[in-house]
């Protein structure tokens, strides 16, 4: 029963980690240091608008993954069988 707690504590800690991380890009980057970033260009765009517009999203997709593979991890860990 105390495999199942700290299994459960660690992957919310992983999900709080993820909220986190897409917290800071979506919200501070696109919205709170916008103006400080749109000092810098990428790709012919100003980086506010960018982590505004397109930053989140890959940021999204990318904390996809890395959750995926570290719940992978997780589970071998605590040697948890796939349904």
């Amino acid at each position: 029963m105390e495999g199942n707690a700290t299994y459960w504590s660690e992957n919310l800690r992983l999900i709080f980690i993820c909220l986190a991380v897409w917290f800071v890009v979506s919200f501070g980057f696109g919205l709170l240091l916008v103006e400080p970033l749109n000092a810098i260009r990428l790709g012919g765009y100003k980086l506010g608008f960018w982590f505004a517009q397109q930053g989140s999203i890959y940021t999204f997709v990318g904390l996809v993954f890395w959750y995926t593979k570290k719940m992978n991890e997780l589970d071998q860990k605590y040697d948890v069988e796939e349904s």
